[in-house]
């Protein structure tokens, strides 16, 4: 008897991971909503907004019944929903500590216990529902008869466990990369090749606007064989009375699963049982590196400006989440005026999109320091010292910032031919960046939020409803900021005798820009000097 209870003590042991689990993730979810009640209020916000996006797309795709078009559509946005499954969780905030296994390392965890655990850990989310809201939608467009209605059950849950899947495989696969120096700098490659991908698609939408629906048949026909969408093209092919196929359909979607949890398994094993050679950096000769320091020194301001400005600076040339971060921005904040210029669909007021864009890394300036913060809490002692570090940080940021949002101004300007607007231009370009300077830090100092360093997460824990809302929230701000300069550039427009007035928004925007910037520093100082701890505490929880 004690044999047989020794033997079956295992079993029972690795058979209450899940729910462990599970109850480990809704505990930390419910104790990050209790830190406070602006916490609470962020994250029901994103909740609502996801859920009612989700419920228009999920009206948008029942209405697509008995279209012909109805298996392109759905095919082709369950693949975008793997690629945004595959790609999201490596670059954007997210995740928790049950998803990231360096946190069980020390725990006696068999790997299949653990990836099945984890795996059900990973449904528990606004992420799992939005898409369980989309494949539901989508099996509802396509579906005809009970035998597909059958099928469309199997298939959305072998299609949404392929999606986690695959984003569980490919953030274990990069853990180490990521949290490595040298690996963690190729999230910078990446966060290009994002940035590029998204004009492509966004190309590739208005191409089709111009031509239909038709032009993707093809496309569809190869994609509906490759997992997950394969297993909503099974649903086509049973409604068709395609069974053979459609059985086929689903067993490569499963074939799929099967691989992506065992690479997982694989990617966990070594993971938990290897050395972190990744992170060991070899002994070095000692340099002398004052030189480049004075260098780079004597090109800034004397004093705590100067010291702020160049720590900013090496933080974007050295730590990889922030250097990914601001290439990705650098990146987009071109091609999208550029890419829609050269395509003649461009306007001449795409180019404010770099100013934008740039701007955005204002936000979250403590976060960036993670827990070293507290080396910079201990020398703020007053409202002028907060007022003099943010007013450091933003000269840094635009150091980078004003001659490469003038350089995309100027060079869609000339790819347009539209040099009569170039004044305006810069005008709404500056009053841009500077209300973005303005709302950044003003959001810097009321929604702190922790960037984590170990991982390749991109928000603390139960922080990334807060991160969203500070950083659009701000962004919305921003534009309404600048609307009396927006008001003002349309109207000099449509008036009779306007357009021998539009040089006048050059220097009205700069001004504007620059006075609603040291607003917003001003107003951001005192919050930021009462509430050190409270920032303190928000920036070092990863």
């Amino acid at each position: 008897m004690s044999a047989a209870t020794a033997t079956k003590a295992p079993t029972t042991s690795t058979a209450s991971i899940t729910p462990v689990v599970v109850r480990l993730k809704l505990s930390l979810l419910r104790n990050g909503l209790r830190q406070s009640a602006g916490r609470r209020a962020v994250y029901v916000a994103s909740l609502v907004i996801v859920l009612l996006f989700a419920a228009l797309q999920l009206i948008g795709l029942i209405a697509l019944r008995g279209n012909t078009y109805a298996m392109t559509v759905t095919v082709l946005l369950t693949t975008v929903l793997a690629l945004g499954w595959a790609v999201m969780p490596l670059f954007f905030s997210g995740g928790d500590e049950t998803l990231d296994p360096t946190r069980l390392v020390m725990l006696p965890l068999r790997p299949q216990p653990l990836v099945r655990a984890l795996l059900v850990a990973s449904l528990v989310g606004i992420g799992p529902l939005f898409t369980l809201c989309l494949l539901v939608g989508s099996v509802i467009a396509m579906a005809h008869g009970a035998a597909a209605y059958v099928t469309g059950v199997v298939a959305v849950v072998l299609a949404l466990l392929v999606c986690v899947a695959l984003a569980r495989t490919v953030a274990a696969a990069n853990t180490r990369l990521l949290t490595s120096r040298k690996g963690r700098d190729l999230a910078v490659l990446s966060g290009l090749v994002i940035a590029v991908g998204a004009q492509v698609v966004n190309f590739g939408a208005q191409k089709l606007n111009s031509s239909g629906m038709s032009t993707l048949d093809p496309a569809a026909d190869v994609i509906r064989w490759v997992p997950p969408a394969s297993a909503l093209g099974a649903v086509d092919s049973v409604s068709e009375g395609s069974y053979a196929v459609g059985l086929a359909q689903l067993a490569l979607s499963g074939v799929a699963l099967a691989v992506l949890l065992a690479f997982w398994q694989r990617s966990l094993t070594r993971l938990m049982t290897s050395p972190d050679g990744s992170t060991l950096q070899a002994a070095e000769p000692s340099r002398d590196k004052a030189g480049r320091s004075s260098g780079l020194g004597r090109l800034l301001p004397a004093g705590r400006t100067g010291t702020v400005m160049e720590r900013s600076l090496r933080y974007v040339w050295r730590d990889p989440k922030t250097k990914a971060a601001w290439v990705t921005s650098l990146a987009i904040g071109l091609i999208v005026p550029v890419f829609n210029a050269l395509q003649g669909t461009g306007s001449i007021y795409f180019a404010c999109f770099a100013a934008g864009m740039l701007g955005i890394q204002m936000y979250n300036q403590f976060g960036q320091d993670t827990s070293a913060f507290w080396t910079v809490a201990m020398t703020i002692s007053s409202t002028r010292d907060a007022y003099v570090e943010l007013r450091a940080r933003a000269l840094a940021l635009l150091v980078i910032t004003l001659p490469y949002a003038a350089l995309v101004c100027v060079l869609t300007t000339a790819l347009l031919g539209d040099w009569r607007s170039l004044p305006e231009v810069f005008g709404l370009s500056f009053a841009l960046l500077g209300a973005m300077l303005a709302t950044g830090a003003w959001s810097s100092a009321r929604f702190p939020y922790s960037i984590p360093q170990e991982s390749y997460k991109s928000v603390a824990p139960g922080q990334a409803s807060l991160a969203g809302f500070s950083i659009f929230g701000g962004m919305i701000a921003a534009a309404l900021l600048c609307a009396p300069v927006i008001t003002l550039t349309i109207w000099l427009n449509v008036s009779s005798d306007g357009d021998s007035w539009t040089w006048l928004l050059l220097p009205i925007g700069t001004a504007y820009g620059a006075a609603i910037a040291l607003a917003g520093l001003h107003l951001s100082a005192p919050r930021t000097a009462r509430q050190l701890p409270e920032i303190l505490a928000a920036v070092s929880k990863g």
